[in-house]
């Protein structure tokens, strides 16, 4: 692993020859040139209090609250995904089944002990609309090196070495925007919050090395320096904003085993910061704040009210996905390696699949190698971005990324790529799978859909009524996933099934085009 990685999601190896691994971590792309200064870079001085509650950001419905005391293990659970789909921490879960001795072994039909849902509920305050979370229209006008050059703290001198090259604190923070697709004014806003970055020209060692954490990472996850702590910031948010968004999570959990219910009518961007500000976060402290005189109060301080321009809703609720074709050429028949799995990080919904490219590679040879089989656009659009192995595909062609659907390909070799401006058909030419971009142990094209900026579930099986999405369909083949299970699934079309899997070997995973 390079010292870019975000750490925190294990990649599932194999020993044998001809083995293909799935996408597992994310590494920054190219540098970004920052824009130049505006005239109204310069942030807000005083900061603007909501008299009430104060948006009409698109709620969530209320979670059925369960009462369930047992889980039954299915197939391929793991006490992980167990814990998170019941809005418990790990430890709690242990806790609570002290006849597990070991917690990577499950038995199918093994009963799990659950605690009790929470009676207490989170604070009603909407902090943030969904738009002022995730990067989505209006987003990429905002000057990220303008703002930070006019800020007095530390992060108008901070650097991080990221991938070998040495980056400005602006390069970071757009880069990881662009990554988690968070928007950047969030990010700068918690830097301040949490550390004091903007404001404060002397910090502790801490503050600069766990800005984000407050506090060295757990053993065995290396998030030290700038980038490593926006990436895991950026994953929190998307966690729990995806999360409450389209898998049913109700529940918050800290660290001395207070438990809390999501208040209902919370929206999405609200949820996120809520559970963001939780971690590393006594729930005295927490409570203040999550209220109108906590995080929100500084945010407006700098960047104005959140909800003055918000959009609402960023996902209309009859929105359908355009005609969209297998992602390589008529005649070849390629491996559906990966399932449901996160877009950019673990948190942003679940929105990519995985294929493997058919070359006829030696035993023993090298599983990362440059393929000779292209990659090909799934629909008609416009090249928006093209740099460090991601490609995205612009399919309303207005240039703009955070606008209407994208679809982001990862992993896909520098030389022969599709250039930034360019307008292609469906079937043209994107690149050629390879490991570079992210963190790959074997060549494979990672791909995944965004709509206003917003991360679309490959599929959404607990998607609350009014939430669902569009079908992630691919030349007739619709994305079904295991619930709680990730990387985990399978493609239909008609009465045929191709079933993800990670060789070579296994006829159930090869898909013709």
């Amino acid at each position: 692993m390079t010292a870019a990685m975000f750490a925190g999601i294990s990649a599932c190896t194999q020993s044998q020859p001809n083995v293909i691994v799935i996408t597992a971590t994310f590494q920054p792309i190219e540098s970004i040139v920052a824009p130049t200064l505006p005239d109204d870079a310069a942030p807000l001085l005083t900061p603007i209090l909501p008299v009430e509650s104060p948006t009409p950001d698109p709620t969530r419905p209320a979670a059925v609250v369960t009462t369930a005391t047992e889980y039954v293990v299915q197939p391929g659970d793991t006490l992980y995904a167990i814990a998170q789909a019941n809005g418990v921490s790990l430890e709690a879960l242990l806790a609570a089944n002290t006849q597990i001795t070991d917690p990577n072994l499950l038995s199918v039909g093994q009963t799990i002990n659950l605690p009790d849902p929470p009676n207490e509920t989170t604070g009603d305050f909407k902090i943030i609309p969904d738009s002022r979370l995730v990067r989505g229209p209006g987003s990429g006008a905002f000057n990220v090196a303008g703002f930070i050059t006019q800020q007095p703290g530390y992060i108008s001198i901070a650097a991080d070495v990221v991938d070998d090259r040495l980056l400005s604190a602006a390069e970071v923070v757009q880069r990881v925007s662009l990554e988690y697709s968070v928007d950047a004014r969030l990010l700068l806003a918690l830097l301040e919050y949490r550390a004091g970055w903007l404001t404060k020209t002397e910090l502790s060692d801490t503050q600069k090395i766990y800005a984000m954490e407050g506090r060295a990472s757990p053993a065995g996850f290396d998030r030290s320096g700038l980038y490593r702590q926006l990436a895991w910031a950026a994953n929190q948010l998307n966690r729990a904003y995806y999360g409450w968004r389209y898998r049913g999570l109700a529940n918050l959990e800290f660290e001395d085993g207070t438990r809390l219910r999501f208040t209902p009518g919370l929206n999405a961007g609200t949820v996120g910061v809520q559970y963001f500000l939780s971690q590393n976060t006594a729930y005295a402290d927490w409570t203040q704040q999550v209220s109108a005189e906590g995080f929100y109060r500084l945010y407006t301080t700098y960047f104005g009210n959140p909800f003055a321009d918000s959009i609402d809703p960023l996902v209309p609720a009859a929105v359908q996905q355009p005609p969209m074709t297998l992602p390589f050429p008529q005649g070849q028949t390629w491996f559906f390696t990966g399932g449901p799995h996160g877009g950019w990080g673990s948190g942003s919904a679940w929105a990519a699949i995985d294929f493997a490219p058919p070359d006829d590679r030696p035993d023993g040879s090298p599983a990362c190698y440059v393929s000779e089989y292209p990659a090909t656009a799934v629909a008609p659009g416009m090249i928006v971005r093209s740099e460090g192995g991601s490609v995205i595909l612009d399919l309303d062609m207005d240039g703009d990324e955070t606008t209407g659907w994208t679809v982001l390909y990862l992993h896909i070799a520098s030389e022969g790529r599709a250039v930034t401006g360019s307008i292609l058909q469906a079937g043209d030419l994107i690149g050629y799978p390879s490991c570079e971009g992210g963190f790959s142990n074997g060549t494979h094209v990672h791909i995944a859909r965004r709509y206003n900026g917003e991360w679309i579930p490959s599929h959404c099986d607990q998607c609350a009524p009014g939430y669902e999405t569009p079908p992630f369909v691919l030349g007739g083949w619709t994305v079904y996933g295991l619930t709680n299970q990730e990387y985990q699934g399978y493609l239909q079309n008609g009465g045929e099934r191709r079933i993800a899997e990670q060789g070579r070997l296994i006829p159930d995973n090869r898909v013709s085009r």
